[in-house]
C-alpha cells in the first residue's frame, strides 16, 4: 500500500496487487518504494473505519506493518478495534452481514523499520546497519582532514530518543567521547572531556572525535547540543573545532549487505506467522534474537519501548539503559572501558603477562579486535604483548609489548597491522615454547580463521610435551570464509559480503553506461581488473584509484537513463574455499538467481535448468542476472566453463560477463558490524582470560582442562566459549568446515526468493514467544 496508512485511509489506487515483477530489482535501492507518510487521519476512529472499509472492498485480512513503535501501536489498535468498526460499517450499510462474517478478524505481523534501533524486543532493526554505513563513510573521511589539520570534530547524528547510533558509532572509530539520551554525562563533565581531549592530543593523537546523538541530554533533562560542546572546546583548550551534522544522509543510500539479508529473512517470517495465524493469535512482532528470527508480543514490545521514554523523562537513566537491553549495555559498558584509561597508579597490576597474535589470511575487523583486546588487557591491569607475522613470527620471537596508545585509531583501518601468516605451530612448538617462557606469557588471544583453528589444536595437542603452552588460551574467529567451528559469524565476513553486493551493482552500472554511451568506451585503468578481471587474484580493491572514483561517481548520474539497455546475466566467483558462505549469502543480499556451492553438489542437468530459468525470466520486463560461484564448489564446473555454458546457451537472448572478485574481498576498510563485532567479542574474550588467571593466582599453575582452551562464537541466540576438543568432533578437517552450518537452512530462501520451487522452514519454534528476560545465559549481541 503507497504511502503508508494514509494509502490504507484514502484506498482506490493506493491500494494495489504486488507482482513478481514488481518488486524485482529493488533489493539495492534504499527508502521504500512503495513509500511511508505520517497519518492523522489514522489517529482517529473516522480514519479507521475508512480503513477498514477499504480492505474489506478487497478481501484483505492480513496486515504486515514495517515501520517504528507508532506504526506498530497504530496496527494493534487497528487490529483491537476491527470487530468494532466492523459492524459500524454494516449498520452503516456500507458492507453486508456476509462481509462481516468472511472478514471477521484481522491478523497483524509487525517488522520494525528504523534507523533508531529504538525499538525493544529486537536486537537489529531494519536499516540500523545501513544508516551505521553512511555514519563510518563520513567519519572515515573526516579522520583524513581532521589528521592532517589536528582539528577536533563534534559529529551528530540521528538520535531524538535513542542513542544506540551514536554508541555504535563511538565504538566503530574510537571516539574521544560520545552524548547519548540514556545516559547523560555527569556532573561536571565539561571539565572532565576537556582534560580527556588533552591527554589525547599530549599522546600526540592529532584529532579528536567527538559524536552526539541529536537527542543528547545531561542529568538534568536539558540538551546538550553540538555547537554547544564545540564552543566548549574552543574556549577551553582553544582547539580548531568544526562541527558536521549527517542529517537525512543516514536514511539514505544503497542498503548494506546485513540490511538485505535481515529484511528478507524478517519479511519471510512475518508471511508465514499471518498463515499460520489464527483468531486467537495476539499481534506480534518479528525481531532477531542473536542470529535467530523469533516473533514476540507486539503489545509487550512496544510498552517496553515506551518504559525507555518515561524512564528518561523522569530521570531514571540506569533504568533507561536496563530497558534497552543487555545489548545496548554491553556496548555501553565495552565503550567506557575502551575509552577511558585510568591513571597506571589507579590500575590493580595482575603481575601477568598476555599475548595476542593473528594467524591465517587477512580479515577486515581484525585491527578493531586488537585494539579491543590490548585496552581491556590493561584495564584488567595485564602487561600486553603483540606478536608479529603469526606463528613464524612467533617462534622467532617477533614480540613487543604494546601500550594503549599504540593501538589508537585501529579500528578503521583493514587488513592486520600486526602482520598475519598461514604458517602452523606444529613445526615450531619447542621455539613457541621457548618464547613463552621468555617472556613470561600467561594466556592466549589468537585472531584468525581455519589456521588460527588448527593452530589451536596442535597447541592443545602439545600441552603434555610443553608445560608452557598449559595456560589459558581463547580463539577469536576472524575470516572472509565464515568456516571456523563454533560460530556462526566470522570477523571480516561482513565486510566481504558488502564487497559482493557492490561488485555487481558495479557491474551493472559500467556495462549499462558503457552500452549506452560510446564516450565510456576506452581505455580505463584498473576496470579490467575489478569488472572483467582478467586477472585472477588482484589484490586490487574497488575503486582503489580516483579516476576509478570519478568514473564512477558520473556513472551514478545517469544510471537511471542507462539501465535497461540490455539483457545481459553477471557469473561472479567468490572467495570461502570450501566454504559456500559468502556465494550463498552474497546471493541472498545481491538478488542471485543461482549459487553454486560445495555443499549442495550440482550437475550439468541443475546447470541446463538454470540456464533454461534465466531464458524466461529475460522474457518479462526484468532483464538483469546473476548467478554466483563458491571458488571451490566443483573441480571441473569452473567459473570459465559455467561462463562458456551460459554464454553459448543463452545466446540471443542474454548475454554474460565474468568477474572474479579474489583479493579484494579481504582487503577494504572493516564495515561497522565487523568494526563492532570484532571490538566486542576481542572484549569478551579478555574478560574470559582475565577470569581464568584470577581464578588461578600465581605464575605455577598449569591449565590443562578442556575448557581452558576454546573457541569463543556466536551459536544461535548466545555467545559461547566451546572447548577446542569438544569442536574437533564437529569438524571436516578434509574441506575446512563445520559438520553443520545454519546458513544453509537460509538457501531455500534465496532460491524461493529466484522463482524456484522450494520449502523453507523459518523460526525453530514458529509460534509467539515472551518477552526476554536476564537469563544465565549469556546474549549474542550483534
Amino acid at each position: 500500500m503507497p504511502k503508508g496508512y494514509q494509502g490504507m485511509v484514502d484506498g482506490g489506487r493506493n491500494i494495489v496487487e504486488a507482482s513478481w515483477e514488481s518488486v524485482s530489482s529493488i533489493l539495492q535501492v534504499g527508502g521504500t518504494i512503495i513509500g511511508s507518510a505520517r497519518c492523522k487521519a489514522f489517529r482517529t476512529r473516522e480514519g479507521r473505519l475508512r480503513a477498514a472499509h477499504n480492505l474489506v472492498q478487497r478481501g484483505i485480512t492480513n496486515l504486515c506493518v514495517i515501520g517504528g513503535d507508532g506504526s506498530l501501536t497504530g496496527a494493534n489498535i487497528f487490529r483491537k478495534e476491527w470487530s468494532g468498526l466492523l459492524e459500524e460499517l454494516a449498520q452503516n450499510g456500507e458492507i453486508d452481514k456476509e462481509q462481516v462474517q468472511k472478514h471477521a478478524y484481522l491478523n497483524v505481523v509487525g517488522m520494525v523499520g528504523s534507523i533508531d534501533n529504538d525499538f525493544c524486543g529486537t536486537d537489529m532493526t531494519i536499516g540500523t546497519d545501513s544508516a551505521l554505513h553512511r555514519i563510518i563513510e563520513v567519519v572515515d573521511a573526516i579522520m583524513t582532514t581532521a589528521q592532517s589539520h589536528q582539528r577536533t570534530f563534534v559529529l551528530e547524528v540521528m538520535g531524538r530518543h535513542c542513542g544506540y547510533l551514536a554508541l555504535v558509532s563511538a565504538l566503530a572509530c574510537g571516539a574521544d567521547w560520545v552524548f547519548l539520551p540514556e545516559s547523560p554525562p555527569e556532573e561536571g563533565w565539561q571539565e572532565n572531556m576537556c582534560i580527556k581531549l588533552s591527554e589525547n592530543r599530549a599522546r600526540k593523537k592529532r584529532l579528536n572525535i567527538i559524536i552526539v546523538a541529536e537527542g543528547a541530554i545531561d542529568t538534568q533533562n536539558k540538551p546538550i547540543t553540538s555547537e554547544q560542546i564545540k564552543e566548549l572546546v574552543v574556549k577551553q583548550l582553544g582547539y580548531d573545532t568544526r562541527v558536521t551534522i549527517l542529517g537525512h544522509v543516514q536514511r539514505g543510500g544503497t542498503p548494506s549487505a546485513f540490511d538485505r539479508i535481515l529484511a528478507s529473512r524478517m519479511g519471510v517470517e512475518a508471511v508465514v506467522a499471518l498463515l499460520q495465524a489464527t483468531p486467537e493469535t495476539p499481534a506480534c512482532v518479528v525481531s532477531l534474537s542473536g542470529n535467530q528470527a523469533v516473533r514476540l508480543p507486539l503489545v509487550e514490545c512496544v510498552q517496553m519501548t515506551q518504559d525507555v521514554q518515561r524512564a528518561m523523562d523522569e530521570r531514571r537513566f540506569k533504568d533507561a539503559v536496563r530497558l534497552r537491553g543487555r545489548s545496548f549495555e554491553s556496548n555501553l559498558n565495552t565503550y567506557k572501558r575502551l575509552a577511558i584509561k585510568l591513571p597506571d597508579d589507579q590500575i590493580v597490576k595482575s603481575n601477568c603477562t598476555v599475548a595476542i597474535i593473528n594467524v591465517g589470511a587477512p580479515a577486515a575487523g581484525m585491527n578493531a579486535a586488537v585494539r579491543s583486546a590490548v585496552r581491556v588487557g590493561i584495564a584488567d591491569g595485564h602487561k600486553m604483548l603483540a606478536i608479529y607475522d603469526g606463528f613464524e613470527g612467533f617462534a622467532k620471537g617477533q614480540i613487543k609489548e604494546i601500550g594503549w596508545g599504540d593501538v589508537g585509531g585501529w579500528t578503521g583501518q583493514g587488513g592486520s597491522i600486526l602482520g598475519t601468516k598461514r604458517t602452523l605451530p606444529g613445526k615450531s612448538l619447542e621455539d613457541i615454547a621457548i618464547q613463552m617462557r621468555k617472556h613470561s606469557i600467561n594466556a592466549l588471544l589468537i585472531i584468525g580463521g581455519f589456521e588460527a583453528y588448527l593452530g589451536l589444536l596442535e597447541l592443545s595437542a602439545a600441552r603434555d610435551k610443553y608445560e608452557e603452552l598449559c595456560v589459558p588460551m581463547v580463539m577469536v574467529p576472524a575470516t572472509v570464509s565464515n568456516n571456523v567451528p563454533g560460530s556462526d559469524f566470522s570477523i571480516g565476513a561482513d565486510t566481504a559480503l558488502n564487497t559482493i553486493t557492490d561488485a555487481f551493482e558495479s557491474a551493472i552500472l559500467f556495462a549499462d553506461v558503457r552500452d549506452r554511451y560510446q564516450e565510456f568506451c576506452v581505455p580505463i585503468c584498473v576496470l579490467p581488473a575489478t569488472i572483467s578481471n582478467s586477472v585472477p587474484g588482484t589484490d586490487l580493491s574497488m575503486g582503489s584509484d580516483t579516476g576509478l572514483n570519478a568514473v564512477v561517481e558520473t556513472c551514478d548520474r545517469i544510471k537511471q537513463s542507462a539501465s535497461g539497455t540490455k539483457r545481459r546475466v553477471f557469473i561472479i566467483e567468490t572467495m570461502g574455499g570450501y566454504c559456500g558462505y559468502l556465494a550463498n549469502m552474497g546471493g541472498l543480499a545481491a538478488g542471485a538467481d543461482a549459487a553454486y556451492i560445495f555443499e549442495e553438489p550440482f550437475d550439468i542437468r541443475d546447470l541446463q535448468s538454470n540456464v533454461e530459468h534465466l531464458t524466461e525470466k529475460m522474457k518479462t520486463t526484468i532483464q538483469r542476472g546473476l548467478v554466483l560461484r563458491n571458488e571451490s564448489c566443483s573441480e571441473n564446473y569452473t567459473t570459465d566453463f559455467i561462463y562458456q555454458l551460459y554464454s553459448e546457451e543463452g545466446k540471443g537472448v542474454f548475454d554474460c560477463r565474468k568477474n572474479v572478485l579474489g583479493h579484494m574481498q579481504q582487503g577494504g576498510a572493516p564495515s561497522p558490524f565487523d568494526r563492532n563485532f570484532g571490538t566486542k567479542i576481542s572484549a569478551r574474550a579478555m574478560q574470559w582470560i582475565s577470569t581464568k588467571l584470577k581464578e588461578a593466582p600465581g605464575k605455577g599453575r598449569r591449565f590443562m582442562s578442556d575448557d581452558s582452551i576454546c573457541v569463543l562464537g556466536i551459536s544461535k541466540r548466545n555467545l559461547l566459549f566451546q572447548p577446542v576438543a569438544q569442536l574437533r568432533q564437529e569438524t571436516d578437517f578434509e574441506h575446512r568446515i563445520p559438520k553443520e552450518q545454519w546458513w544453509l537452512k537460509l538457501r531455500p530462501l534465496m532460491k524461493i526468493l529466484a522463482k524456484y520451487k522450494a520449502s523453507y522452514e523459518v523460526s525453530d519454534s514458529n509460534q509467539l514467544e515472551p518477552m526476554p528476560h536476564r537469563g544465565h545465559e549469556e546474549p549474542a549481541a550483534i
